[in-house]
């Protein structure tokens, strides 16, 4: 049997029950492969590696080691959210390894999107290499590799998750939700006690806010992206369009015009919403957001992120316009 096709008769994981009769398979086949050895993982905070790592640390708990790689692209609270949940709640053998500046330093003087996409991609990569080669007996990698993926790529998912380890690592893969669809995966999340927020996390791309803070990367710029973006999804959570808008960011483009703060003359960027509904990524509508809201979102944006002086709101749908900027 092709262990990368999902069997005709797999019943569709739309319940607490059919999750947890996932969950109890998964453990004993997990079990029965790693036996005590040690499986490595590389956990971003995306809704896919959460649910392996939550499912493995079920399955063998500390055998499990963790890399959390912040590259210094991740939302606001996001690398502090794997933090509490896993280092803390789960216990997990989780190592973090917080390369902000590494990342940062690189990417200096950087405009080009698809340069920018590859100096993060190969610098992930190192970085994980790294802390993967001073670990000892580690013979399984996990990825959280799930059905689409393979249905895209025949199996192959290197981009995604860790596509450059040594070629003397000789280590055979653990992708316990290969067969599921994401909305399974989510089920599944929920089961083994996720947060919800981290279960029902947006899509989200590898290179993080790297392709949101338009052209070359400054700090400042990617902190003032960092705080608009955590207030437009604070304020669709409260307004209850979390759950019904698929994809809703900020992009900040490297152009300043200017304002009035104060009473003063206030050269900022403007911030860019982005609110799109999609249902398979390939054409994207916009989702009408009331006035009311984008107004309060407006007033909140410019006056509590320093550097920010206008905001707008994209209305193109894909096609024309992608769903990221870059």
């Amino acid at each position: 049997m092709d262990n990368n096709k999902r069997p005709e008769t797999m019943e569709r994981i739309t319940t607490p029950e059919l999750a947890k009769r996932f969950i109890d398979e998964q453990v004993g086949e997990v079990r029965a492969q790693v036996g005590d050895k040690k499986v490595l993982l590389a956990l971003s905070g995306g809704v896919d590696s959460s649910v392996v790592a939550a499912l493995l640390i079920k399955a063998i708990g500390k055998q499990l080691v963790c890399v959390h790689v912040n590259h210094g692209l991740m939302r606001k609270g996001e690398s502090e959210q794997v933090i509490e949940v896993f280092g803390k709640e789960l216990d997990a053998n989780l190592i973090y390894v917080d390369a902000t500046d590494r990342f940062l330093d690189l990417l200096a003087g950087v405009a080009e999107p698809e340069r920018k996409r590859k100096i993060i991609g190969g610098e992930f990569i190192k970085v994980f290499d790294e802390e993967a080669s001073k670990l000892k007996g580690i013979s399984f990698l996990a990825q959280g590799t799930i059905y689409p993926d393979i249905l895209e790529s025949d199996g192959v998912k290197a981009h995604h998750n860790v596509g450059g380890l040594p070629e003397d690592m000789e280590m055979e893969l653990v992708e316990p939700v290969k067969l599921l669809y994401k909305d399974e995966v989510r089920v599944v999340g929920e089961a083994l006690g996720l947060p919800h927020a981290m279960v029902y996390r947006q899509p989200f791309p590898g290179p993080g806010l790297g392709v949101r803070c338009l052209g070359a990367i400054t700090r400042d710029r990617l902190h003032a992206l960092r705080e608009a973006d955590a207030i437009l999804r604070e304020e669709f959570d409260k307004n209850g369009l979390a759950g019904k808008v698929w994809q809703y960011f900020i992009a900040v483009p490297d152009v300043k015009s200017v304002g009035v703060r104060d009473g003063k003359r206030y050269e900022g960027w403007p911030a860019i919403i982005r609110a799109v509904n999609t249902t398979d990524a390939m054409s994207a509508t916009i989702e009408e957001i009331p006035y009311e809201l984008l107004h309060r979102i407006t007033d909140r944006i410019t006056h509590e992120v320093d550097g920010i002086n206008r905001v707008l709101y994209d209305l193109t749908p894909k096609p024309i316009g992608t769903i990221e900027w870059e």
